[in-house]
């Protein structure tokens, strides 16, 4: 079961075209990460992001889909 940390802040959040994007960080938890969900499809994921990629994580979310848990770098 995946628990959410007590302490966890929504920094950004935006929607388009039923695609749904947060921006999560929680310092308790040490982790800075992106939700998607994409509403017309019914999928979604959660990636851990680098603090200094977390914007660019925001912005291009596809580019850190199914990446390695363990690996903050952008996808290759």
């Amino acid at each position: 079961m995946y628990v959410v940390p007590a302490d966890t802040h929504e920094l950004d959040h935006r929607s388009t075209d039923g695609i749904e994007v947060t921006l999560l960080w929680s310092k308790q938890a040490n982790r800075v990460w992106i939700s998607v969900v994409d509403e017309k499809h019914g999928d979604w994921f959660e990636q851990d992001v680098h603090p200094a990629l977390a914007l660019d994580a925001f912005q291009h979310p596809s580019a850190y889909a199914n990446r390695d848990r363990d690996e903050l770098s952008i996808a290759a």
